[in-house]
């Protein structure tokens, strides 16, 4: 019968099953839901290996004994180290532009993973009330993207400002993805950003927030010029414009039921302070897959108990 340590453990892999990424010890110890020690953990471990709940392969821990996960990880890891390059020029170029404050890696690729044709997801911090011409004016360099086809390198997906930093949403998403951010540029922007958002220690104790040298946003003449002429009232009534011209668009992309390129209805929330993907979506479909999957795992467990039993 496992103990609640091993069940923390579990749940941990089963967390990250679902996105058929197999943990090392390190990692495991890292997203684990209470606190532990390394020593704990190896022993826990241990015991797991030997009533055949996990299983190692190679420096990998995971649900089932196939070789196929760990040689998925290992070729992830080299194409997000090819990627991660590419993300650190592309994150320097959107520096530059108007009102952006940081730049960030966020999704798989944060995490040491990429598969062919990964895109490079990013998480921009903005200056306050100014999301919005932050977003159009970046999403001008998409639009150009597309002829090269390179938009994949610029999937800007979430964006907040200075002032709002606070995630709303308090749950292990969340807080996996927040706590696997890789900032690129911005120093003060992220710091700021890590101390607003100090609540994922209690999904995550064992986890610290990376730090990084990243380098400070970079500027020019022509961003402090457009900066200069969009602030005060002028920037504040054409930011609210196109917040509410966005919204409208996207939710008529919404209504009509627009797939987006990995096959999910396109969605956003559209707010004063930030620009994010809907979170009625695929955090939880993938947040009820998980409960799903823990329930199924402790039934699993009562019934390998009982039998012990006879």
């Amino acid at each position: 019968m496992v103990n609640d340590l091993q069940k923390e453990i579990l749940a941990t892999l089963v967390y990250f099953d679902n996105f058929r990424y197999p943990l090392t010890q390190k990692e495991i110890l890292l997203f684990l839901s209470v606190k532990c020690t390394k020593e704990t953990l190896q022993h826990e471990l241990r015991e797991l290996l030997l009533s055949g709940d996990v299983y190692r392969v190679q420096q990998y821990y995971c649900l089932v004994k196939d070789q196929q996960y760990a040689h998925r990880r290992n070729e992830g890891y080299s194409k997000a180290i090819e990627l991660i390059d590419t993300g650190k020029r592309v994150a320097a170029l959107l520096s530059h532009f108007p009102f952006v404050k940081g730049v960030a890696i966020s999704g798989s690729l944060s995490k040491y993973f990429a598969e062919e044709g990964a895109d490079i997801d990013l998480f921009i911090i903005t200056k306050h009330n100014r999301v919005w011409l932050a977003r159009t004016f970046t999403h001008l360099l998409k639009k150009l993207s597309y002829l090269f086809n390179k938009q994949h390198y610029l999937c800007m997906n979430y964006y907040i400002d200075e002032k709002e930093l606070d995630i709303v949403e308090k749950n292990i998403f969340t807080a996996t993805e927040i706590v696997t951010l890789m900032p690129l540029q911005g120093t003060k922007a992220f710091d700021d950003f890590f101390k607003a958002n100090n609540w994922t220690a209690k999904f995550l104790p064992n986890h610290f927030m990376r730090v990084y040298r990243e380098k400070d946003v970079g500027s020019n003449p022509i961003k402090l010029l457009l900066e200069s002429c969009f602030k005060g009232r002028l920037g504040n009534a054409l930011d609210n414009y196109l917040m509410n011209i966005t919204a409208k668009r996207w939710q008529q992309k919404t209504m009509s039921g627009q797939l987006n390129d990995h096959g999910y209805v396109m969605s956003m929330t559209a707010h004063k302070h930030y620009s994010k993907p809907d979170p009625t979506g695929f955090p939880v479909k993938l947040l009820e897959k998980y409960e799903l999957r823990l329930l199924q795992m402790e039934q699993l467990q009562a019934m390998k108990s009982a039998g012990e039993m006879r």
